[in-house]
């Protein structure tokens, strides 16, 4: 599998449109994840693609740089779904609410309902909406 998704990035103070494209590559018990922004290019290789999609987000952070998708987004997470599509597909999640089949994205989309988050606010986020599951 080598694809290719094409990312807004927000931030990083240069006051105009940026974007990154994302490359997938299927290492077989691996996901490597290339992100090329602003003639750079941020490789990670994990056991999937949200979380090589997390190491990379960490670098992009640097730059002051968020991406613009469902990945980034302070309200979701691969839990419970990381055996669809190796981490490709993730959970949007409610306060207090368990996810719903209808809550599946993929971490490259983008909609009206993004809130990208640096990488530590988003593991905030989750602790959060776990915690305020019913027991």
């Amino acid at each position: 599998m080598n694809e290719e998704h094409t990312v807004f990035l927000i931030g990083g103070g240069t006051g105009g449109d940026e974007q990154a494209t994302f490359t997938l590559y299927d290492m077989g018990t691996k996901c490597r994840l290339t992100c090329s922004y602003r003639n750079k290019m941020i490789e990670a290789e994990e056991d999937d693609y949200f979380e090589a999609l997390f190491q990379i987000r960490q670098e992009l952070e640097v730059d002051g740089l968020l991406p613009f998708c469902y990945g980034a987004s302070a309200n979701v997470y691969p839990e419970g779904v990381m055996e669809m599509g190796r981490g490709l597909t993730v959970c949007k999640v409610k306060m207090g609410q368990p996810p719903q089949r209808t809550d599946l994205v993929n971490i490259f989309d983008e909609s009206y309902d993004v809130a990208p988050v640096f990488a530590h606010m988003q593991q905030q986020f989750w602790d959060a909406w776990l915690a305020s599951l019913p027991s």
